[in-house]
């Protein structure tokens, strides 16, 4: 990967519309890592020497016309325009959103010399475009042409999404009515990979904070247990994830598991999973007490096999410290255990990464999860400017499609990201029987999830489609801090879902809302 000093910036004009995101969206495909400038203008900026985009959308009386153009890194400039019926009232965010999108993919293609493998989808769920559609008695023989015409998908990526939906539609229909999920936010990590942008610190400048969020996430849980049980709801499964949660110690760790014990009724489980995660912070104590609490899947997270790419991600184990923690998951009694790996990580291969899908293969874990590196903004790879260039992480990401399918892995859950390398996807692979029902969940919204702890999000669906996200304080000095304030989220929990049942009483089924209210309580 090429490195500069400082994160390259792209110019973009708008006119006549406020599709600022959407068209971000469009140029974060073929130009991630890039702070775009926006301005909004009289006139396209045709003259201007520097490289920029510009989208206009103008309304005549019988028509729409949309105008884009692009000044490329070479100076070479493209232009185009489209002409549409005009677009009624109704339709108008709707319409404008994906003719602009065609327009500006269509000259960043001419541009870039690329073509993003899911064309104009730019959703993190690509799966829910299927779903629908195979729940309406529609054959994947149909749905594939249909989606792949409309949003310009490559048809490889369209089987991939449709083999997920297949995987997922029964789990799904298996989801018991009135019930939700858990999370539990554990946001420490014995160091700070480069490519992470989750919120977690480092164990060295958090372990003070230690004690205090321990005590304060176990009141929370309470909290939660009683809102569960005057609800009248039944917990369907249960997340540890982080961070690392096994950062914390074993006695840490049996505290809070035990206060889930004691709070929740846990008879009704489909799932309980503990992200060991880093193989480093992984004991023998640890496991025995997270078995014993009662949890049924694990994640040991080597990301990759090759030592001298640990070493530049700021990893600080080996690869037989991975190996080593598989095999004492197993040793302990761990019969469903996933390990997470990344494709295109700084100083990787496609030599390299094909002996870490061996290694692994070799391992026979229950799950594998493959992600697609992504150039968060608040990744250290992002902020010294990485870039997708010479990356041959597209070979990886095929090796892996094609190495699981040998070794009998299917995949189960699928999403993507913004400023993912090539505009690829992250996908969980697994034995049948092994999937993670709360990946699965999460990435439909299908079913209500209570988060506690730090940067923990909670996630309530209505009968009408909406959902209201309610989050906690981002970070463990806040959240300590603040904790009292966080009682209000009770009374916040139990208004909506009054609302929720007196639309479930008037029968209210309304359908295609996709309205999300975003609130920030805490």
């Amino acid at each position: 990967m090429n490195q500069t000093q400082q994160t390259p910036s792209f110019s973009v004009v708008l006119l006549g519309h406020e599709l600022k995101y959407e068209v971000e969206c469009i140029l974060k495909l073929f130009i991630p890592a890039t702070k775009f400038q926006f301005y909004y203008e009289d006139r396209m900026p045709l003259s201007a020497p520097q490289p920029f985009a510009a989208v206009q959308v103008r309304q005549g009386r019988t028509h729409t016309w949309f105008y884009a153009a692009v000044r490329w890194k070479d100076g070479k400039l493209f232009r185009g325009c489209l002409r549409s019926s005009r677009i009624l009232p109704e339709e108008e965010k709707a319409g404008c959103e994906y003719l602009c999108s065609q327009l500006l993919f269509r000259l960043l293609q001419q541009a870039t010399g690329l073509t993003p493998p899911w064309g104009l989808l730019t959703g993190i769920r690509p799966v829910r475009k299927i779903m629908p559609l195979l729940q309406a008695g529609m054959r994947p023989a149909e749905i594939v042409p249909k989606l792949a015409d409309r949003y310009w998908i490559r048809r490889d990526k369209l089987t991939l999404a449709m083999r997920t939906a297949q995987v997922q539609r029964p789990l799904l229909e298996a989801t018991p009515k009135n019930s939700v999920s858990l999370y539990v936010s554990i946001p420490f990590c014995p160091t700070r990979c480069s490519y992470c942008s989750f919120v977690s610190h480092s164990m060295d400048s958090a372990r003070k904070l230690m004690p205090d969020y321990v005590r304060l996430l176990c009141r929370e849980l309470e909290l939660w247990g009683e809102i569960v049980q005057e609800l009248g709801l039944t917990v369907d499964t249960i997340y540890f994830g982080g961070g690392t949660p096994t950062s914390l110690e074993a006695a840490d760790l049996a505290r809070i598991m035990e206060t889930i014990t004691r709070c929740f009724d846990c008879s009704h489980l489909r799932e309980y999973c503990v992200e060991a995660g880093r193989p480093d912070t992984i004991t023998k104590e640890k496991l025995q007490t997270i078995l014993a609490m009662g949890a049924d899947r694990i994640s040991v997270n080597p990301q990759t096999l090759e030592d001298t790419v640990l070493q530049t991600i700021g990893r600080r184990h080996t690869a037989q410290q991975a190996i080593d923690a598989f095999h004492l998951a197993r040793e302990v009694g761990c019969k469903n255990i996933n390990m997470d790996l990344i494709a295109g990580l700084p100083g990787d291969t496609p030599e390299g990464f094909r002996r870490t899908l061996d290694g692994i293969f070799q391992l026979d874990p229950d799950s594998i999860t493959v992600h697609t590196l992504t150039l968060k903004r608040a990744a250290a790879l992002f902020a010294s400017g990485s870039s997708q260039i010479d990356n041959p992480v597209e070979e990886m990401v095929q090796d892996s499609i094609l190495g699981m399918a040998k070794h009998n892995y299917l995949p189960y859950y699928m999403y993507r990201q913004k400023n993912t390398i090539d505009n690829l996807e992250n996908v969980g692979y697994a034995r049948p029987g092994k999937e993670s029902l709360y990946n699965i969940l999460i990435m439909d919204e299908s079913q209500p999830i209570f988060g506690a702890g730090c940067a923990a999000s909670t996630k309530l669906i209505e009968p009408c489609g909406r959902i209201t996200r309610i989050h906690n304080y981002k970070f463990p000095y806040e959240y300590i801090r603040n904790f009292d304030q966080l009682m209000e989220k009770k009374q916040q929990v139990m208004e909506i879902y009054a609302s929720i049942r007196e639309q479930e009483q008037a029968g209210e089924q309304g359908k295609g809302l996709d309205r999300i209210e975003e609130k920030r309580y805490f």
